[in-house]
């Protein structure tokens, strides 16, 4: 796509932007009339969405509610984990690795999967949209991840946000975005290529500085003339500040330039320049980063939480110790879309090992609202692992321990292990294997 038309956004009309609901989070026609599946003697929960929040839901609820029918609405056809991509872009792991049926663990665990868009949530009628039909529930899951946030860059312009979600992909969210952004790491033949850091909170993984190294070391392996430019809005790299920094310095000080405080101020995809409070930037290539927001059914189900003036935060609004709405207990949000849970550091980490933990918790609160019994809390905790290297396959890791204070809020202990070496490699195959083992049929 040639064009010479400048594209970008000011800085305050993005914070004005992103106070606004998404345009894909408006309402979309309703399904068809007829129901996608009657009702039963039973009563039903209904998860909508299947990745790894959703996939542990629907698994622990039919060993924690036998009496309840379960069913796990998901778009795609198979089950790809974002955790793990990174290694998968430079051939470290295979497709199958991270790719998986979702068949065989509703199969195995004995709920129901059907695959299909869902297109509206009507929480005062209990009801589901999907574009196979509608489905009532008395429980609802919603499991739904992160939406790209472009309007924060391009307002309305939608003839940027496609070409920018076109050609500059960053596949964090499941999807053909994968592939791209593989084919364009090993097709790059050199120059500059720049990597936008979505502000926190944002999903991760995949991490971006594991990406940044990984391609670090293909380019720096395959003799390619690369420099990769990180921009970062936060102040340092965080997590694993000393672990990454090293990484850095010592692997790749040819190749990565790690940009602190490079906030957006204007993005120009057509004519490859973005400008940060760090200065201006061209490129070669990119991987554009916009910020995260919750996923859109959430917007659509009308659970965005609101800031103390009234407005949108951007992620789900839901008690931080159940993740259920105040208005309605039998409706949860676990997972990367969920709000801030604590005064003292904000946000969970948005990864896979929460949302995991999150969904083992979420089918004990349900399976005790349907005992009629006050649902007891269930801590969770967090563990990440990141390759740095992969000639040797070197990782490091970082985990986060939680609590709750004297103030009855939660808090948080962040244990850093920066030291990259091989034997964290071997600890994240066994994680991912233990992971993995929990919510599919292996």
């Amino acid at each position: 796509m040639k064009s010479s038309r400048r594209t970008f956004l000011k800085a305050g009309t993005a914070a004005a932007a992103l106070s606004a609901a998404p345009l894909s989070a408006q309402p979309l026609l309703r399904s068809p009339a007829s129901a996608l599946m009657p009702k039963s003697g039973k009563r039903r929960v209904v998860i909508a969405g299947g990745g790894w929040g959703g996939l542990t839901t629907a698994r622990h609820l039919r060993a924690q509610a036998p009496d309840l029918e379960v069913v796990l609405l998901e778009r795609n056809p198979v089950f790809w984990s974002c955790p793990l991509s990174n290694k998968w872009l430079i051939d470290v792991v295979d497709t199958q690795f991270l790719v998986h049926s979702y068949m065989a663990p509703a199969k195995r665990y004995g709920y129901t999967f059907v695959q299909t868009e869902i297109s509206d949530i009507d929480r005062s009628a209990r009801r589901v949209h999907t574009a196979q039909g509608y489905i009532d529930y008395d429980w609802l899951v919603v499991s739904t991840g992160i939406r790209y946030a472009f309007e924060s860059w391009f307002g309305n312009d939608r003839k940027a946000i496609d070409y920018t979600r076109e050609t500059y992909p960053t596949a964090y969210i499941p999807s053909a975005e994968h592939a791209v952004v593989k084919q364009k790491i090993h097709n790059f033949k050199g120059g500059t290529f720049v990597m936008t850091l979505p502000p926190p909170p944002h999903r991760c993984p995949p991490s971006p500085y594991e990406r940044a190294c990984l391609m670090a070391w293909h380019f720096k392996t395959n003799k390619i003339p690369a420099k990769i430019i990180i921009l970062d809005p936060k102040p340092m790299v965080a997590p694993i500040t000393a672990g990454y920094n090293e990484a850095f310095r010592e692997l790749y000080p040819d190749i990565i330039t790690h940009v602190p405080k490079a906030l957006i101020k204007e993005v120009d995809p057509f004519n490859k320049v973005v400008k940060t409070a760090a200065g201006d930037f061209k490129f070669d290539d990119a991987l554009l980063m916009s910020p995260h927001q919750a996923g859109d059914l959430v917007w659509k189900a009308g659970l965005i939480g609101k800031t103390p003036d009234g407005k949108p935060t951007g992620w789900a609004g839901v008690d931080p110790f159940f993740y259920n709405t105040k208005d309605d207990p039998q409706v949860f949000v676990i997972g990367d879309s969920l709000g801030a849970v604590s005064p003292h550091f904000g946000h969970y980490p948005k990864a896979g090992h929460v949302a995991n933990k999150q969904g083992r918790a979420v089918a004990q609160y349900i399976a005790q609202q349907a005992k009629d019994r006050q649902p007891k809390h269930v801590m969770i905790d967090n563990l990440c692992y990141m390759l740095v290297n992969n000639t040797p396959r070197e990782a490091i890791s970082v985990q986060f321990d939680y609590g709750i204070g004297e103030d009855g809020h939660l808090w948080q202990k962040q244990i850093d292990d920066g030291q990259r070496r091989p034997e964290l490699w071997e600890e994240d195959l066994k994680w991912v294997d233990h992971m993995f083992g929990d919510f599919l049929a292996s």
